[in-house]
C-alpha cells in the first residue's frame, strides 16, 4: 500500500519511536516536583523545549506543548485577542485558512467581533498589498497560514509579517504543514504547529508566542505551560515530537529535492495522461511534497474508493466525499474546479517506483468512473440544434451537472447558449472552471424556482 496523505499526517518517524519508548521508563513522573525522578522528567521537558524552540526560530521560553495543533490555533487566537480587546475587536484571516482558524474566527464574530477575510489568487496565495488595505487602527489580530494544507501554495508570510508590523498588528502563522521544512521566515507574533504533520506522535501541539505581544489566556488559568495549557503534559509524546523535528530537519534538504521531482513528475504526467485534468496550486511557490489536481465529470468518492482498491491511500476536496455536500473551501476561494479532486501528499521517504505506478494506474481508474457516470468520451461535438437549450440537473450532485452540460454543449451553435439548473453547491464553482477550461464563456448565475440557472455561452 502507497500512502500519499502525508499532510493529514505524516507516518511515525523511526526518531520519534525510539524516543517515545525511551522516554515512557525516563520521563513518567511530574516535572514540576523536586525529587529525582521530577528532575529527571523536567530536564527531558526543557530540552524537548529547546530544541523545538530552536527549529521554531524563537527562545525556549516562548514555547508551550498543548494537546493539538488545533488547541494551538483556538489558544492562540483567543489569548491574543484577548490580550488586545482595548486595540479592537476586527480580526484578518485569508480565505483557504485550515477550517481550526476559520472556527476561531466564526467564534469571535459570534461574541461580537468583526472579520474581514482576505481573498487569494487562482494559485491560492494573498497578495501582500490587499492585506496590507485590509489593516486597521482597531485590528486586534491578523492570522495567515504558511502554507496551504491542501494544495500546498507558499504564502508570503515575510511580507505580510511586515506590513502587519508597521500597522502595529501581531501575526498569528499557522505553520502546521511547513515546519518539517524549515522555520517560517518573517517577523511574525505567534506561530501554531502540530508534531502528527512532521513525524511525531499524534496528540502533540506546539504554540509560540513572542515576548511582547499582549496575551491573555482564556478560561481557568493553570500553573503549568505558562497558564495556556492546562494539565499535566504528555511528556513521552513532547520529546518524541521534538526528536522527530530534529530529525526530519536534517533530512530536509535533500528530501525536498528529492520529493519535489516526484512531485514535478505527476503534475507534468497527469494532464498528459488523464484527458480534461486540472492542476491547482502555485507551480513554484508551494511544498515539496504536496501536488493537487481535479478531473472534470469524476465522482471524487468514488476515484478515492477505487484508488484505495489500487493500493494508493489519497485524500480530495471533493464535495462528493464530504458530509456537507459542499466543495472544499479552499477550492472555492480559488474558484478552480472542485469535483475529481485528488491530493497527493508524498511521505518522506516515498519510493519513485510508488509514485510511478499511481501515474500507471491513475488514467485507467479514472475512465473507468467517468464511464460509470456516463461522461462524454471526448470534446462535444459541432452538431447544432438550438439556439438554447435547458439542463434540468436539480437534484442531482456533483459531477452530474456538469457531465449533462458536456454532453448536450455540441448542439447549440457558437454564439448559443446552455442554461444549466442545479441546486447543488458545488455547480457554482465546477460549472464557471468547466467554461475556463473548455474556453467558452461563463455569462453568470440567475436565480430560478429551485436552485439556480447557470448560463454558459459557447464561443468555439
Amino acid at each position: 500500500m502507497a500512502y500519499f496523505d502525508a499532510a493529514s499526517a505524516a507516518p511515525l518517524h523511526p526518531v520519534a519511536r525510539e524516543a517515545l519508548l525511551a522516554s515512557l521508563d525516563d520521563g513518567w513522573a511530574d516535572p514540576a516536583r523536586l525529587y529525582r525522578e521530577g528532575r529527571k522528567a523536567r530536564m527531558l521537558l526543557d530540552a524537548a523545549r529547546g530544541a523545538v524552540a530552536e527549529a521554531v526560530g524563537c527562545r525556549a521560553d516562548e514555547v508551550v506543548f498543548g494537546s493539538s495543533g488545533t488547541w494551538a490555533v483556538h489558544t492562540g487566537v483567543a489569548g491574543a485577542l484577548a490580550g488586545r480587546r482595548r486595540v479592537g475587536r476586527h480580526l484578518i484571516v485569508s480565505a483557504v485558512e485550515h477550517s481550526s482558524v476559520l472556527h476561531s474566527a466564526e467564534a469571535f464574530e459570534a461574541e461580537g467581533g468583526s472579520v474581514r477575510t482576505v481573498a487569494v489568487n487562482r494559485s491560492g496565495a494573498v497578495d501582500p498589498s490587499d492585506w496590507a488595505a485590509a489593516l486597521r487602527p482597531d485590528t486586534a489580530l491578523a492570522c495567515l497560514q504558511s502554507a496551504n494544507h491542501e494544495v500546498g501554495t507558499v504564502q508570503p508570510v515575510a511580507e505580510v509579517a511586515e506590513a502587519c508590523r508597521a500597522a502595529g498588528v501581531p501575526l498569528l502563522v499557522d505553520a502546521a504543514q511547513s515546519l518539517a521544512w524549515g522555520p517560517v521566515e518573517g517577523d511574525w507574533s505567534l506561530l501554531a504547529g502540530s508534531a502528527h504533520k512532521w513525524g511525531g506522535p499524534s496528540g502533540v501541539g506546539l504554540l509560540a508566542v513572542r515576548k511582547g505581544v499582549r496575551f491573555a489566556p482564556r478560561g481557568p488559568v493553570d500553573e503549568r505551560e505558562s497558564g495556556r495549557a492546562p494539565g499535566f503534559e504528555n511528556l513521552p509524546a513532547i520529546v518524541a515530537a521534538a526528536a522527530s523535528l530534529r530529525a526530519v530537519r536534517a533530512e530536509a534538504a535533500q528530501e525536498a529535492l528529492r520529493l519535489r521531482e516526484l512531485t514535478e513528475r505527476i503534475r507534468a504526467r497527469v494532464p498528459r495522461l488523464v484527458p480534461d485534468v486540472e492542476v491547482v496550486g502555485d507551480p513554484e511557490r508551494r511544498l515539496p511534497g504536496i501536488v493537487t489536481f481535479s478531473c472534470l465529470y469524476v465522482d471524487g468518492e468514488a476515484l478515492l474508493h477505487e484508488l484505495d482498491r489500487e493500493g494508493f491511500s489519497v485524500s480530495s476536496g471533493s464535495s462528493c466525499t464530504s458530509s456537507t455536500l459542499t466543495p472544499s473551501h479552499v477550492l472555492r476561494a480559488m474558484g478552480v474546479l472542485s469535483e475529481g479532486n485528488v491530493r497527493v501528499s508524498l511521505p518522506l521517504g516515498a519510493a519513485p517506483e510508488d509514485v510511478e505506478r499511481f501515474l500507471e494506474v491513475l488514467p485507467g481508474v479514472v475512465a473507468g468512473v467517468r464511464e460509470k457516470l456516463g461522461a462524454p468520451a471526448a470534446a462535444p461535438g459541432t452538431a447544432v440544434r438550438a439556439e438554447e437549450l435547458v439542463v434540468d440537473s436539480l437534484g442531482k450532485r456533483c459531477p452530474i451537472p456538469v457531465i449533462e452540460l458536456a454532453r448536450v454543449f455540441g448542439e447549440v451553435p457558437v454564439g448559443g447558449m446552455v442554461r444549466v439548473l442545479s441546486d447543488d453547491e458545488a455547480a457554482r464553482l465546477d460549472i464557471p472552471a468547466w467554461c475556463e477550461m473548455r474556453g467558452q464563456e461563463y455569462v453568470g448565475e440567475e436565480p430560478a424556482e429551485r436552485g439556480s440557472a447557470y448560463l454558459v455561452r459557447r464561443v468555439s
